[in-house]
Order: C-alpha cells, then structure tokens, then sequence
C-alpha cells in the first residue's frame, strides 16, 4: 500500500456501501416486472450493479421488452423505491468509522451515482449522516457517471485536496473502476458474495467495515475496542434450527441447512461475532459464532458455526434465536473454526453489561 501515509480525505459510496439499499429494494423490480408478466433475471441485474439510474432504466426496458421508453419506467417505478428507502440500514461499521472520522477532522465525501435528490433522500432518514459530508455528489452533478472517474476527480476537487491524497471506500466493481482511473487508493467492500477474483484492482479488500483498520492508512487508529471485543450494533438471527453437541464445557450447534432469517444481518457480514443464544427448550447462553460464505458450488451460500459456552445437558435439538453484540475477528480462508481464543475473549467480554441486549431483558 504505497503512498498509504499521504491519505488526508475519505470519500464514500453510497448504496450497498454506506447503506443496505440493496436489502430494502431487493423485491422492487420484480414487483414491477410482474406487472407485465415478467421476473428478475439476477445475472442481468448483478451487472448492473452501480450503474447510474438512466443507464439502468434504458437497459431494463430493453432486457425486459418492457411496453414503454425509460423515461416512463422512471416516472412509473420510481415511487416504489421512495416507500422502501426510509428501510435500509446504515451497513455494520459505518456509523462507527464516520464517526470515528469526524472525531480526528477527516474531511469526508459522498459520492454516488444515484441522482443527487435521490442520494440526499436516502442519508436523510439517517440522523447526522447528511451533515458528517463536507461535499456531497450525485451521478447528474458531472458529465459521466462511475465507471468513469469524473464523481470522484470532482469530490477531491471540491475537498481542496489531490485524488492521489484520497482513499476511496466502494462496494461495486463500476466504483472501484472510476476510482483508481481518478487516480485514488481503493478500499473495496463487495456487496455481492463469491465475487472477489473481480476486485483484483483494489488496494485492499474488506468483507465488511468492522474489518477497517484506519491506521493502514496513516489515519487514526480505533480506541473503541473492549477487552479484546468491539461493541456492534445488535445483529439478529431467527430461528435456526440445529443438533446441539457438548464436548469440554462448549456446545456446538450444527445449524440444519436453509433455516433461519437473517433479515438483520446483511450479506456483507463475515467474521467471528459474540453475543447470546435463545434455546426455545433450554434457555439462554453465551455464544461465539463464525458466519461466512460458501461459494464453492458457484452459489453463495450462508453458513455459519455457533458455539454455545457451557454444556446443554440431554440436549440433541433445539431451535435458537441470535443476538449478537461484539464482533473479535474477521474469517480466516481456512474455514469456519472458532478457536480457544474466541472463546476466552467472548467469554470475558460477555460477563460486562455493555454486551448484553436489551431485548433479552424484557
């Protein structure tokens, strides 16, 4: 990572990035599309992924034989999109790396290919986001949207400050691509799973924010982390349904296939995570899970490895809810192991109220 030691300014995508708009959205096309008799065809639509919206409206229309000119597929799909807004989720990391930003005098941008309207809607329904951006940029405030580097040439131009001094934060392969042609240092954060031999480009990848490490970039380091463990915003999982097998005081839970809902843990969330199990017949446990990916059958497929910390006496089955809290380390490539060490560290961790989840105490 040469040059890492001149970053003096941050800029940040938008969608899938900063925000789950992805999740929030996910059912719009094919709501729409069904209208005419028509369903997502997900290879299409995975390239497309951060194309600038009148580009993208001219090619559903085409790749769908939709009976009306892009400008109509606008007008008609777009308050669709409005209602769902108010729903994405700031993406694990974000509101602590903005933070921690604004605290130490980073200068941060916003630039997205969204309109501009559109991108100050979205940060709207997200309390001091607006006002954490010293510029922020929409598609139709330059000539060319991502994949070429205009957006981000114009945010560094606008910061006072050289491309060459800026690190960039994205999430699709069209951002990274406008990026470094602007001349930046790239961190990407892929939003679609089992993809990473596309983000060659990069100068380093991430599965999610709460992977960043600032001082790799001779910004600030974190001084948030506790006994080991970052406190995380609560990441929750619904029943799963797993066989329970106790062996030296853990108890792990081989979790059946495609059970479960995630809708609190977006995709971009790998890693070794803290928190608390909710047996349906015994009880509630302290929990060390490893989540991940698999992608080795071409599909990315969630998968994951809770342990409980103590022994589930005549257990064989159960059904569980996840709460986690803290989040130790990120995933290895060898797997889905959890070591001794994630349990001393969650074990302690977990003994202080700051992990606990006020929704178990009700």
């Amino acid at each position: 990572m040469d040059g890492a030691a001149s970053i003096s300014a941050v800029i940040f995508d938008l969608d899938g990035t900063l925000l789950d708009t992805e999740r929030a959205t996910g059912g719009v096309l094919n709501e729409f599309l069904a209208r005419y008799g028509k369903s997502v065809d997900a290879a299409k639509e995975e390239k497309r992924l951060g194309m600038m919206h009148k580009q993208a409206a001219a090619a559903i229309v085409q790749d769908y034989g939709l009976p009306m000119t892009a400008e109509e597929y606008s007008k008609a799909i777009m308050p669709l999109y409005h209602e769902r807004w108010p729903l994405a989720k700031a993406l694990p990391g974000v509101n602590r790396l903005i933070g921690h930003l604004r605290k130490h005098g980073i200068p941060l941008a916003l630039a997205s290919n969204s309109m501009r309207k559109h991108v100050e809607l979205k940060i709207s329904h997200h309390q001091g986001l607006a006002q954490s951006f010293s510029v922020i940029l929409g598609g139709d405030d330059v000539n060319h949207g991502k994949p070429f580097p205009d957006i981000y040439l114009e945010a560094a131009k606008r910061l006072g400050v050289n491309t060459s001094n800026c690190l960039v934060i994205e999430d699709s392969l069209v951002g990274v691509k406008a990026a470094k042609t602007a001349g930046a240092k790239v961190v990407a954060v892929p939003s679609l799973q089992g993809q990473d031999e596309y983000y060659s480009m990069t100068d380093y990848m991430l599965h999610s924010l709460l992977e960043f490490q600032p001082e790799l970039w001779d910004l600030p380091a974190f001084d948030d982390w506790v006994q080991s463990a970052l406190p995380i915003e609560l990441l929750f999982v619904r029943g799963l349904d797993g066989e329970l097998v106790s062996h030296d005081g853990v108890t792990q839970v081989n979790v059946t296939a495609d059970t479960g809902s995630y809708e609190l843990v977006p995709d971009q969330v790998c890693g070794v995570f803290l928190g608390w199990a909710k047996l349906e017949l015994h009880g509630i446990y302290k929990v060390i899970v490893n989540m991940g990916w698999d992608t080795s059958r071409g599909v990315a497929k969630r998968v994951m490895s809770p342990h409980l910390i103590g022994h589930v006496d005549g257990a064989t089955n159960d059904r569980l809810d996840l709460f986690l809290t803290g989040y130790i380390r990120k995933t290895h490539n060898w797997g889905l192991k959890v070591s001794e060490e994630d349990l001393k560290i969650g074990g302690a961790a977990l003994d202080l109220p700051l992990f606990y989840p006020p929704q178990l105490q009700q």
